[in-house]
């Protein structure tokens, strides 16, 4: 783990709100950005998270002024740091960390860290970049080349150099996803520890719902160069505005059903539909951790046709007549079914999600 030996909040800049109003950014005849308007707390970690081309880096290369947008507005507390009269990349106190990391391989530990501190004194730069290194744990390996890093001391080095100036803002994009995942696991608790204590305002670049979920305050969902929702990670889990939001989590088990008069029949039974026109069609999604094992007689009967250890439980794969799919259910070691066994299931309302079909087919 890395040491608790932050460099004190009030050495730090204070860090900045990021603004984001109606940016557009064409490639040819492709927006890349298509409208994108968020708003990141100062001091708040917000993730950007999406399949690959939705256009998560491409807004990250916007705010660190890498990229002008077509048109649209960047604003860092306030001050517009897009277009003409803006701010250049190098001017907005702007801490950039890239997925390859990016390291320099004929430099030292200490002096790719101290890589962007050119402008310093090399007495003050030296001491940066000893105290960036201390908090991520790697003052050890300072005269150390990057050739002879493990994947993990790699990317806290990177960590190291982005956040030595002093960044107002830090943008990481994709920062975990070349490590393994028993490294990752420990790479991400260890960041996560280094941005709180030093209440950086933090922009994530991801495609990885799970790492989202654990490392943010909030998620911006993106597709195809808009964003879809933004909110806490709970907020777009329990409470998802579209089919795309909702299956972006987790598998989905899905069913096309026509209302009736304020309800709609599933194979699980009937349920609310508030909202919905008498006769409309929609589409009914179920989480598959909503879906459990229910007393004999009084649920969906199905036929355990798979079981699989998986550690401290087991799922059980579940053929029921009326779904178009089997399905996965989470049991412990003392549910005894076996494959071939009858088992009844029943669904929750926790994670059931009702769509107009029409609108958020994709």
């Amino acid at each position: 783990m890395i040491p608790h030996n932050a460099t004190p909040r009030s050495l730090l800049p204070e860090p900045a709100r990021l603004e984001l109003q109606d940016v557009v950014l064409r490639f040819g005849r492709t927006a890349a950005l298509d409208g994108v308007s968020l708003t990141v707390r100062a001091g708040e970690i917000v993730a950007l998270l999406g399949d690959s081309g939705c256009g998560k880096s491409t807004l990250l290369r916007v705010v660190a002024g890498l990229d002008q947008p077509d048109s649209g507005v960047v604003t860092l507390d306030g001050t517009v740091v897009t277009g003409r009269g803006g701010v250049p990349a190098e001017g907005r106190g702007v801490g950039l960390m890239f997925q390859d990391y990016a390291l320099f391989p004929h430099l030292t530990v200490a002096e790719n860290v101290r890589f962007g501190l050119h402008r310093r004194p090399a007495a003050e730069a030296r001491s940066l970049a000893q105290a960036r290194l201390d908090q991520v744990g790697l003052l050890g390996r300072a005269e150390s080349y990057p050739g002879t890093l493990s994947g993990g001391e790699s990317q806290r080095v990177a960590l190291a150099r982005a956040l030595a100036p002093g960044p107002r803002i830090l943008l990481l994009d994709e920062p975990f996803s070349n490590l393994d995942r028993r490294t990752r696991d420990h790479v991400r608790a260890d960041t996560l520890s280094v941005l709180r204590a030093g209440g950086t305002t933090t922009l994530l670049v991801t495609h990885d719902s799970e790492e989202a979920l654990t490392l943010c305050d909030r998620i911006a969902l993106m597709r195809a160069g808009r964003i879809e929702q933004v909110g806490t990670g709970e907020d777009l889990y329990r409470r998802p505005v579209s089919h795309f939001a909702a299956r972006f989590f987790t598998d989905l088990v899905e069913f096309e059903a026509r209302c009736g008069d304020g309800f709609v029949l599933t194979p699980f039974g009937r349920c609310a539909a508030p909202g919905f026109a008498a006769g409309e069609p929609v589409l009914v999604c179920l989480r598959p951790d909503s879906i459990r094992a229910a007393a004999a007689g009084t649920g969906l009967p199905g036929t355990v046709v798979e079981r699989r250890f998986l550690g401290s439980r087991a799922a059980l794969v579940v053929e029921a007549q009326g779904l178009s799919s089997p399905v996965s259910l989470i049991v412990g070691h003392d549910d005894t079914h076996a494959p071939g066994d009858a088992i009844e299931l029943t669904a929750g309302d926790d994670g059931r999600f009702l769509f107009r079909r029409s609108l958020d087919e994709s």
